[in-house]
C-alpha cells in the first residue's frame, strides 16, 4: 500500500508541487497505521490459522512464534516503507542506502552476538531483526524531521486528514497488484506444505527462493528507479523521457537477469551446500535449479513493468492483470501439475512460472500500446484535483498550480 506514494510523491515532484509529498507522506501514515491495526488478529493468531488449513502442526506452532515476532516488524513498515519512497521520488537515494547499509550491518552483527555468542535461538534471530529494522528508522525520522527535506517537509499539516478517500483507494490498488504478487510465492510455499516427505521439500524450496530473492533485489531496484522516473518525467510533462527511461531500465535489468540465468544453470550442483550440508536437501534444490534459473530471468523483466505501472497510477488496472493472470492462470496449474499429475514442488513451481510469464507479456503489451502522451494529461489532472496550497486550502483549477 506504501507503493502509492510512488505515483503521488513522483508525479508532485516532477510538477514541483514540493510541499504536497510532506501532505501524502503523513496521509499515507494515517492509512498505513489503521492498516496495521486491521492486521494484527492475523499474526496473532497465525499457528491456529495454519493448522485449520491443514498445515504441519509442528510446523505451524513455530509459524505462530514467528508472527509474533513480526508485529513490530510489521509496524515499522508503516514509517520505513513511506518514508524511503518520500525520499526516493525526491532522488535523495544516497541517505537511504547509507540507513540500509547500518539495517544490514546492525542485523549481522546482532544476529551473531545474539545466536552465535548467546544462544538464544529464535528469539535472537528476531530480536536482532526487530532492532535491527527500527534504528534506521529513526535515522530516516530525524533526517525529514530536522532540515534533510527543507522543500518538502513543512511540518504536521491538518490538510492530512482531507482527501483521505481518494489516498485509500489508490493505497488499496497499489496494496492489491502487489501482495497478489508476493503472495504468489506464499502460496507456493503453502501448496509444498501438503506433500509427502514435506520437510526436504520445503527445505529445498525455501533454499531456492532466497537465491532467488537475493537476485530479485536488483530488479526491485530498477523497479523503484522506474517508478520514480516515471512518475516525475510524468508530472513534468516529458512523455519521451518516461519512455526512454522505461526502454533504458528494462533492457539493463533483462540483461542482468540473462547473465544469473546461465550462472544459475551452470552452478545447479553447489547451489544448496551455502545453506545446509544435507545431500537430500542439496539433491532436491540441484533438481529445482533449471526452474529457479527460468524464475530468475522472469524476475528481472516483470518487476520493472510493475515500477512502469506504478509510476504511471495503473495499480487498479494491473491489480486485475496479476489476479487474472497468478490465481486463475498459474495456481491451477500448478495443483494440477503437482497433485494430478504428480510432478510436485515442480509442478507447482511449472504453474507459478506460466502464471508469471502471461503477466509478463500482459504488462509488456500493455506499455508498448500506452499513448504518454495521454498519460501526462492523466497525471496532472490527477494532480491538480488533490492539490492543496500552503495554507491548506483545495485547489480545483484545471492548470497547474
Amino acid at each position: 500500500m506504501a507503493s502509492a506514494l510512488e505515483t503521488l510523491c513522483g508525479q508532485s515532484y516532477g510538477a514541483k508541487q514540493y510541499h504536497m509529498l510532506g501532505i501524502y507522506l503523513q496521509r499515507s501514515w494515517i492509512v498505513l497505521f489503521c492498516c496495521a491495526v486491521i492486521l494484527l488478529p492475523i499474526y496473532l493468531f497465525t499457528t491456529p490459522l495454519l493448522i485449520a488449513l491443514g498445515q504441519d502442526p509442528d510446523i505451524s506452532v513455530v509459524a505462530g512464534t514467528i508472527s509474533l515476532w513480526y508485529i513490530p516488524i510489521m509496524f515499522s513498515y508503516v514509517w520505513g516503507l513511506t518514508i524511503q519512497m518520500y525520499l526516493q521520488s525526491q532522488s535523495k537515494n544516497m541517505i537511504v542506502t547509507y540507513l540500509s547499509l547500518l539495517n544490514f550491518g546492525l542485523n549481522l552483527f546482532l544476529s551473531w552476538l545474539m545466536v552465535v555468542k548467546f544462544h538464544l535461538g529464535l528469539a535472537g534471530v528476531m530480536g536482532s531483526m526487530v532492532i535491527a529494522c527500527w534504528i534506521p528508522i529513526f535515522g530516516q525520522l530525524a533526517y525529514v524531521f530536522f532540515g534533510g527535506c527543507p522543500q518538502t517537509w513543512t511540518g504536521f499539516s491538518s490538510s492530512a486528514f482531507t482527501d483521505l478517500g481518494a489516498i485509500i483507494k489508490l493505497s488499496i490498488s497499489s496494496g492489491v497488484m502487489l501482495c497478489v504478487e508476493l503472495w504468489y510465492n506464499t502460496i507456493l510455499v503453502l501448496l509444498t506444505g501438503y506433500m509427502k516427505n514435506a520437510e526436504v521439500a520445503l527445505d529445498a524450496l525455501s533454499i531456492c527462493l532466497n537465491i532467488n530473492g537475493w537476485e530479485m533485489m536488483i530488479a526491485i531496484g530498477f523497479l523503484a528507479a522506474t517508478g520514480v522516473r516515471v512518475a516525475n518525467e510524468l508530472g513534468a510533462r516529458s512523455a519521451r523521457r518516461a519512455k526512454f527511461a522505461i526502454f533504458n531500465v528494462v533492457t539493463t535489468s533483462f540483461l542482468i537477469g540473462f547473465v544469473f540465468f546461465v550462472l544459475f544453470l551452470f552452478f545447479r550442483g553447489s547451489l544448496a551446500y551455502i545453506f545446509t550440508e544435507s545431500q537430500e536437501v542439496v539433491d532436491a534444490v540441484a533438481d529445482l535449479a533449471p526452474l529457479l534459473a527460468f524464475s530468475i530471468l522472469l524476475n528481472s523483466v516483470q518487476p520493472v513493468l510493475s515500477g512502469v505501472a506504478i509510476g504511471s497510477g495503473w495499480q487498479s488496472v494491473v491489480a486485475y492483470v496479476n489476479v487474472a493472470s497468478y490465481y486463475l492462470i498459474g495456481i491451477p496449474i500448478g495443483a494440477i501439475l503437482g497433485y494430478a499429475l504428480g510432478f510436485e514442488v515442480k509442478g507447482i513451481w511449472i504453474g507459478m512460472l506460466v502464471g508469471t510469464l502471461v503477466q509478463t507479456l500482459v504488462l509488456l503489451f500493455i506499455t508498448l500500446r500506452t499513448n504518454w502522451e495521454k498519460q501526462v494529461e492523466i497525471a496532472l489532472e490527477r494532480l491538480n484535483r488533490w492539490y492543496t496550497d500552503d495554507n491548506g486550502r483545495s485547489q480545483n483549477s484545471r492548470g497547474n498550480p
